[in-house]
């Protein structure tokens, strides 16, 4: 997760910065400025790093909280697709890997404690 919302972090401060790199797309049905999304990405970024760091601490809470950003992070991205595809599509699969890896810890953990 910390890696992942490092790479928002990295992706909203670039289109902050307004750089070439990014498409400019009409008649898109989610326009908002490219400033606007970098916005979006920054915050959003940094709220996946703080849940990532979270979850580090083994709460349950933590996961819950990291399946949802993880979530809003990859609709964000796939949102993200006309202006920088390539980033965008991994960073959707990233965010998908996320709340597959911690979904599946909290399958495993429900089922040892019903061995215990």
């Amino acid at each position: 997760m910390i890696f992942g919302g490092a790479m928002a972090i990295l992706e909203g401060i670039a289109a902050i910065a307004k750089s070439d790199v990014f498409l400019a797309t009409r008649h898109y049905v989610f326009e908002f400025s490219l400033s606007g999304w970098g916005w979006v990405h920054l915050v959003l970024g940094i709220v996946i790093v703080l849940a990532g760091c979270a979850v580090l601490s083994g709460a349950l809470w933590s996961r819950y909280f990291g399946v949802f950003v993880a979530g809003l992070g990859a609709i964000a991205n796939f949102l993200w697709v006309p202006y920088y595809p390539l980033w965008a599509l991994t960073l959707v699969a990233v965010n998908i890997f996320i709340v597959w890896a911690l979904c599946t810890g909290m399958h495993r953990e429900a089922d040892e404690g019903l061995t215990a």
